[in-house]
């Protein structure tokens, strides 16, 4: 037993540092790749540039949520697959359906985007887990966060690229949108489909997806979540200056989230001691 105990000790330490090697690797390849850019003028290094920025911290957010998957059997391919089905799917979901209920923007529409965004994101993950075994709230944890988080580096990309033109060709502006939104990034998309995520795997153990009270409770709160991002800081901002707003709702919101998901992460270690997943998953 002792040197089995030996074997394994080393395992747990590596694997825990897996997302700080990501953040570091990808931190100095961005400073690397904004020099470059900056001395050369070469304008083809912008979209390297703009990518390794936006999916730094959402890679690395999914990286952290995996170290922590406990028994979870999950294979990264599917985690990866669930990163890119939840980025692509999601953005064109999301895409698609916001022109056909948002005119304009109101109380109303900030409400109606988080619906329909937080449905948008699930969608990747039902693409992923369609031939699994639903039978792991840990699974549906690290899934959720995999696609939100995928939806939220393609969402930022497409921000900063947008800075970039609106900016007329401001390479400042669009390194401002991207590191203030990867900063912001982990309280967010990833946290909220995490959340709901967990919850339809849990209500689906043993069977198809199932949609109950429980499972619409919690798209409810991570879309009130959403809209409260969305729409606090315009209500702050009568008595706070914009950034100064922005930081305090977010932040605020964003704890909530975290809050939740520990909880849901702390459930689902529960639920795994009693109930250990099946090899052979993706």
């Amino acid at each position: 037993m002792d040197s089995k105990t030996e074997a394994q000790a080393p395992v747990p330490a590596v694997r825990r540092n897996a997302w700080l090697k990501v953040i570091a690797t990808s931190a100095v390849l961005y400073v690397l790749l904004l020099v470059v850019l900056l001395l050369t003028e070469n304008s083809n290094l912008f979209p390297t540039l703009m990518m390794v920025g936006n999916f730094m911290v959402p890679v690395a957010y999914v990286a952290f949520i995996y170290e922590r998957r406990h028994l979870s059997s999950l294979k990264m391919p599917a985690v990866s697959l669930a990163f890119l089905y939840g980025g692509l799917v999601g953005i064109l979901a999301a895409s698609f359906l916001e022109p056909f209920f948002i005119t304009e923007l109101n109380p109303g529409a900030i409400l109606r985007i988080g619906f329909i965004e937080e449905f948008a994101k699930i969608l990747g993950v039902l693409v992923i887990a369609r031939h699994m075994r639903h039978d792991s709230e840990m699974d549906g944890l690290i899934l959720g966060a995999a696609s939100g988080m995928g939806f939220a580096a393609l969402e930022s990309n497409g921000y900063a690229f947008t800075a970039f033109l609106d900016s007329n060709g401001s390479i400042s502006a669009a390194v401002a949108v991207t590191l203030i939104r990867g900063l912001f990034s982990p309280l967010g998309h990833g946290t909220w489909t995490a959340i709901l995520s967990s919850v339809l795997f849990r209500e689906s153990r043993l069977c198809d997806f199932r949609i109950n009270m429980h499972v619409i409770g919690s798209y409810l709160l991570v879309s009130v979540l959403h809209a409260m991002w969305n729409g606090l800081p315009l209500i702050v901002m009568f008595v706070l200056s914009e950034g100064l707003a922005v930081l305090i709702t977010n932040a605020v919101v964003g704890i909530i989230g975290l809050a939740i998901l520990w909880l849901l992460w702390r459930e689902a270690v529960k639920l795994q001691n009693v109930l250990p997943p099946e090899t052979g998953k993706m």
